[in-house]
């Protein structure tokens, strides 16, 4: 192991418990070992993931939150007997490994919890709600310190926690602790004065106007807090670790409005000088660590940060939290494993928090004391898998309910969390499969064909592998996507794959294969309108092959547009989007985390958008738009850049197969699962 790494594998403690490195896997929705959405039980998918990791060297093992009561139906967890007889011999495994496991427990969402687009309607109607409440409690999953605004449903709001409540919670947390504790768990994680979940809500001056003792006052507004884990240390004895989930600022500036990197605001939520005050308050009432980032999910993207996040993003606010409390303070968020490590040694924290880089690649602890870094696939922060929560104008939650009821399942590592539904499996006869194309799919395709033990041979146009990802990882922020590609492109190195570049195949009847796979992609779209032939198309633009002015106009506010137009922005450029639709990033998969970000940082740049709109005229330094109102406007420009779409483009017949956008045009989760379905099909 390369010696810069060293201070993340030395020991330390946790309270009296001891640690064997600072790795900590940080809790993700959909890795409970008790089952996410549905009734409490022990759940063998997110077992079997943890227990990989902890097979793979990781110190501190946090699974994803415990509902202390079934997000579906009522039952309590700590009534539920058969799911820890069930955990006690799994941490008897987790042990043997030299790992230490937390289970974290949550009291809730609040106006957070992600409703569901189709249950909008329940959530409205007090006879529908009704209706429902025996298996969906929206009332109970949305309450509230205080009648609050529902961050996913426009025009609705929570109900208000009743103390009654609140002290059920506190009294079942302890319930829950104990049996952690006999099950032989090595602590507990409360979940959360952090991202603005209900423990969050009740310490913000901004969503807790209570009057009585939970609300008002500092003490008051951190006591629902304070008062659990004084209830688990009576129950559970002082030496037991209880850890918090904790965000040190809420980088927040109102209600659905977060702040970008940087950024000079007003904070609404915790600000640093009351967080210096909380840490200590809190560390008096009993915790014994500190495991922190920043946000709420108002400020989504400082607790799930996308690419466009700066690496290590939250280290500076961690660093400093840490001189004003004795606990242990891990610090998650874009953690690179070098910064990490010299933040260790230096004693500025004390350990890594990583979370959605396992789901991609589980042996990367392995492979970095392996000193086999090239072999680590990269996160890429898309969220497409882990965190495919969508939400634009007029819906709540748009992704799909599986997204909702199985999260933690990765775009680019279809195994992880999938219940052996991706499982690499040896082919039953070996046979010659030609791929026709070099871009993701087809790579994705060629690469588990190939482990299955099938011979492979890629037929690519080009001088390269990666197809239009290379286009797509050309801007700045992109630097985990060109990992990405080098990745690839390794892997199929390795293996005993033929690669035929600058290789056009343009008539399927002269390769000869048992098997052909067509991922020939896709051809840009076009508008019948005056002008058109003078737009810069995306890849264009991605690839630098067109230049383009300052003033510059985008067609088309998808994912791809609303990307461009960050760049463009980056360059110090001034672009703006013209959308046909009422809202810009209508895309389902794309994360809330990642799309607020993009229109935080336009709000902040005051980039014009123009949504109902369509581009009607392009002349040589000016565009016309028309509003569905049938109001026109001239703009003058300097460029226009064209992101409307794709069309799937394949060379195919009814004997191939295809795939990636040459069969349907989508995003890296769906090129990547569908590959891998194809090839374990051969």
């Amino acid at each position: 192991m390369d010696k810069k790494y060293e201070p993340l594998f030395t020991p330390w403690k946790v309270g009296n418990l001891e640690i064997k490195n600072r790795i900590v896997l940080c809790p993700m929705g959909g890795t409970s070992l008790f089952g996410w959405m549905e009734p409490h039980h022990f759940d063998k998918d997110a077992g079997n993931f943890i227990l990989n990791l902890a097979k793979n060297n990781v110190g501190l093992l946090i699974p994803g939150i415990a509902p202390l009561r079934n997000m579906m139906g009522n039952g309590w967890l700590y009534k539920s007997r058969r799911s820890f007889r069930k955990l006690k011999p799994f941490m008897e495994k987790v042990h043997e490994t030299g790992a230490k496991l937390f289970v974290q427990l949550t009291a809730g969402f609040g106006r957070s919890f992600s409703v569901p687009t189709k249950m909008i309607p329940m959530l409205k109607n007090k006879f529908l709600g009704t209706l429902i409440k025996p298996i969906f409690d929206l009332s109970r999953l949305c309450a509230s310190p205080s009648k609050l605004p529902l961050r996913w449903v426009e025009g609705a709001y929570s109900r208000v926690l009743t103390k009654k409540e609140i002290k059920k919670m506190i009294d079942t947390f302890a319930k829950t602790a104990l049996k952690c504790k006999q099950a032989g768990v090595d602590g507990v994680e409360i979940h959360a004065v952090h991202e603005g979940y209900l423990l969050d809500q009740f310490t913000h001056e901004y969503t807790n106007k209570r009057t009585d003792e939970y609300g008002g006052s500092f003490e008051n507004r951190y006591r629902f807090a304070t008062d659990i884990v004084k209830a688990i240390k009576k129950a559970c004895g002082q030496d037991y670790p209880v850890s918090l989930r904790y965000s040190v600022v809420s980088k927040t500036k109102d209600f659905n409005v977060g702040a970008i990197p940087g950024e000079k605001y007003k904070e609404i939520g915790r600000d640093m000088p009351e967080s210096e005050k909380a840490v200590k308050y809190l560390e008096e009432a009993g915790y014994d660590m500190l495991n922190c980032d920043n946000g709420t999910y108002d400020a989504w993207y400082w607790a799930h940060p996308p690419m466009y996040m700066p690496l290590n993003c939250n280290l500076e606010d961690v660093t400093h939290i840490k001189k004003f409390t004795n606990l242990p303070v891990v610090c998650a968020g874009r953690m690179e494993p070098v910064t990490a490590a010299k933040a260790i040694a230096s004693g500025k924290i004390d350990a890594m928090g990583v979370a959605r880089q396992f789901l991609v690649d589980g042996e990367w602890v392995t492979k970095l004391m392996e000193d086999r870094i090239a072999d680590i696939q990269p996160c890429i922060c898309c969220h497409n898998g882990c965190f495919a929560l969508s939400h634009f104008k007029g819906v709540g939650n748009n992704g799909a309910m599986a997204d909702s009821m199985h999260m933690s399942r990765c775009a680019l590592n279809p195994i992880t969390m999938n219940n052996h539904k991706f499982d690499i499996v040896p082919a039953k006869k070996s046979k010659t499969v030609a791929v026709i194309g070099g871009g993701v799919g087809g790579i994705e395709v060629a690469r588990i064909a190939t482990l299955r033990g099938h011979k492979v041979t890629i037929y690519e146009k080009s001088d390269k592998l990666g197809g239009v990802f290379i286009a797509a990882s050309q801007p700045s922020f992109k630097e985990k996507d060109r990992m990405l590609i080098e990745w690839y492109r390794r892997q199929i190195a390795k293996l005993p794959i033929e690669v035929k570049l600058n290789t056009e195949v343009k008539d399927l009847s002269k390769i000869k294969a048992d098997v052909i796979v067509v991922a020939t992609g896709a051809k840009p779209k076009k508008l019948n309108i005056k002008g058109f032939d003078k737009t810069v198309e995306a890849i264009e633009y991605l690839n630098e092959t067109k230049p383009v002015g300052n003033k510059v106009a985008i067609i088309g506010g998808g994912l791809t547009g609303c990307e461009i137009a960050y760049d463009l922005l980056l360059k110090g450029k001034e672009p703006f989007i013209v959308e046909y639709q009422d809202d810009i990033m209508k895309v389902n998969m794309l994360s809330m985390a990642n799309s607020s970000y993009l229109r935080d940082y336009f709000n902040l740049k005051k980039m014009p958008i123009y949504t109902n709109s369509s581009v009607i005229e392009i002349n040589n330094d000016n565009i016309v738009i028309q509003n569905k109102d049938g109001s026109k406007k001239d703009i003058k420009v300097d460029s226009v850049i064209s992101a409307i779409g794709y069309t799937p483009a394949p060379l195919t017949d009814k004997h191939v197969k295809v795939v990636g956008d040459a069969l349907s045009v989508g995003n890296l989760r769906t090129v990547v699962w569908r590959a891998w379905e194809v090839a374990e099909k051969i």
